[in-house]
């Protein structure tokens, strides 16, 4: 079992490392965090289950990413649609 919780601690930093290095893209950024999303769900999962604990957590868990990944993709399409790209370099902050 700490082979897994291991190897999800790489993933984690791994998708951690590639949302730092990449930010060209909003499309590619929100994969990643859905990616980084999946794998802190996965390691809930093998927490809870470790701990014979009820997996509600879970499920309330996984409604709110599914919430947050719709949120994330309806604001990228707004922005599309206003600004023609995706590209962070084409965005004011003002």
């Amino acid at each position: 079992m700490e082979n897994m919780e291991f190897f999800v601690f790489i993933l984690f930093f791994i998708g951690n490392l590639i949302y730092i290095m990449n930010h060209k893209h909003l499309l590619i950024m929100m994969m990643i965090l859905e990616f980084i999303v999946l794998i802190l769900w996965y390691f809930m999962y093998l927490y809870l289950s470790m701990v014979n604990y009820n997996m509600y957590m879970l499920m309330l868990f996984l409604v709110f990413s599914v919430c947050e990944g719709a949120l994330g993709l309806s604001i990228m399409v707004s922005m599309i649609r206003t600004h023609g790209n995706d590209y962070f370099q084409s965005f004011s902050m003002i």
